[in-house]
Parts: C-alpha cells; sequence; structure tokens
C-alpha cells in the first residue's frame, strides 16, 4: 500500500489551486485506453487544461516541486503504463546491460549528437525525492537521479525557434509494434532545474518495468508526461506534422497536453 502523501508545511493558496486542478484531471481519469475512446471524455479533459495553465501561471513556471525525506518514500514505485517493451532491439539492450545503448539528440540545435548511457552518468546530475501522481488515480514517492536536462541543452544547444522537446521511446502502443511512444514538454520544462533524464530510482539503476534505461523526469506534470524508454530527443517549432499534430500518444487520444500541478 502506497504511504499516504504528508504535507510538511501548510500549502500557500497559489499551491493549492495548482494541485486542485491535477486533482480535477486525476478524478476523471480512471483508464487511459478505455477513457480515450469515449466521446465525452476529451471533452472533459480539454475543459480542465485552461484551469491547469491557469493554476501554473498563479505558482509560477519556475516554481519547484515539492521534495520528500528519504523516510516518506514509498515502499514501493509500481509501473505505470508499459512495463515491458518487448521488441527485439529492446531485449538486446537489457541481454548487454544496456551497454550499446545511444540517446540520439537532434533537430533544431546546433549540436546533433548520441548519448551513450555512461555519457549521460557523466552529465552533471541531479537527486530529487518528489511524487508521481498518475492519472490512474495512485501516487507514490521515490528516490530519482538523473542528468539534467539543463546540462544537456547547455552540450546540444537548441536554435531561437526551437519551442517544444519531443521524446521518442521503445515502448510500443498497438498489437503490431510500429505505434512507439512519444510525449513533449516545452522550453520552460525542459530548463527547469527538477526535469532530469532519469537512469537511478531508488539508489538503484533504473528497472525495466519503470523504464530503463532512462526515462524523464518532469516533477510539475502528471506521469503520462513522463516518458519511459527514452530513445531520441528531437527539438522542435510544433507539432503540426508529428504524428495528430497534439504533442504526445495520448494527447493525440484526447488527453490535455498541459498537465501541470
Amino acid at each position: 500500500m502506497n504511504r499516504p502523501f504528508r504535507l510538511q508545511r501548510r500549502l500557500p493558496r497559489r499551491h493549492f489551486l495548482a494541485r486542485a486542478a491535477a486533482a480535477t484531471s486525476a478524478l476523471w481519469l480512471a483508464g487511459c485506453d478505455q477513457l480515450s475512446r469515449t466521446e465525452w471524455f476529451p471533452k472533459v479533459l480539454n475543459s480542465v487544461e485552461p484551469l491547469n495553465r491557469a493554476a501554473a501561471k498563479l505558482v509560477g513556471r519556475r516554481a519547484m516541486a515539492q521534495e520528500f525525506a528519504e523516510s516518506d518514500r514509498s515502499p514501493t514505485f509500481r509501473s505505470n503504463g508499459s512495463d515491458d517493451p518487448g521488441t527485439p532491439q529492446y531485449d538486446a539492450w537489457v541481454a548487454n546491460g544496456f551497454s550499446d545503448y545511444a540517446l540520439m539528440v537532434g533537430g533544431l540545435v546546433a549540436t546533433p549528437r548520441k548519448f551513450s548511457l555512461a555519457e549521460l552518468r557523466a552529465l552533471p546530475s541531479r537527486t530529487q525525492i518528489t511524487r508521481h501522481d498518475c492519472v490512474e488515480g495512485w501516487s507514490a514517492i521515490a528516490k530519482w537521479k538523473g542528468a539534467k536536462m539543463s546540462a544537456l541543452l547547455d552540450i546540444v544547444k537548441p536554435k531561437p525557434e526551437a519551442r517544444y522537446v519531443m521524446f521518442y521511446c521503445a515502448d510500443p502502443m498497438s498489437m503490431d509494434g510500429r505505434d512507439l511512444y512519444y510525449e513533449s514538454i516545452d522550453m520552460d520544462d525542459a530548463m527547469h532545474p527538477q526535469t532530469i533524464l532519469a537512469y537511478d530510482l531508488n539508489d538503484a539503476a533504473l528497472p525495466v518495468p519503470n523504464g530503463a534505461p532512462i526515462r524523464l523526469r518532469v516533477e510539475r506534470q502528471l506521469g503520462y508526461k513522463h516518458a519511459k524508454y527514452v530513445t531520441s530527443i528531437e527539438f522542435v517549432a510544433s507539432f503540426d506534422k508529428i504524428a495528430g499534430g497534439k504533442g504526445g500518444y495520448w494527447e493525440d487520444q484526447g488527453y490535455q497536453w498541459f498537465a501541470g500541478i
């Protein structure tokens, strides 16, 4: 059973508004795939997004998500979404301990390049204990360590026209394996101090069910924004020519793009 959330101090009104917006989203998000197929659910999500955006403006996009003590960590951190991509390429990576894994970074950057897992681990890092809020209605507190996204930006140098960061993943979302998960954040979240490419969970290498070898942690967004099994990153000016044009796999099914908490 997950440890209940415990506030360490009284939240100011602006923090309360932000969490209220997130709670409204989570209340309706009982099951990703089933609800996305209904006619009414996407309309509910679209109606909630302006509230989330307004709450984010009150809090400030650079505000920090609450961090916790070691004693607050949940006994377990369950897997959200896929728990194993199961593709031949991914199985090969697992078999060799991700020794030949490479994260491709390109798009609207001055210096496109690829990073091995060892190179990502060598980048300036951040460790944080935060609460994960899943749209399926559960939450858990865990300790994450990963490369600072801002450190990666310093290396690849996004061009001025880059507005969003796309994350492409290894986990298939269709039976034929052709539709792979994808998600995005904007440059404000990309530069946020708590946005990391996590490679450790609770002082150990990230397990396969939780997104090994790399997953995004964008702590002021709901769980489906935290892309797992990340294989490439692309800086773009818009989503117009990417899949359904909404910036993410679930967003293309009707979920809100801005899922801030």
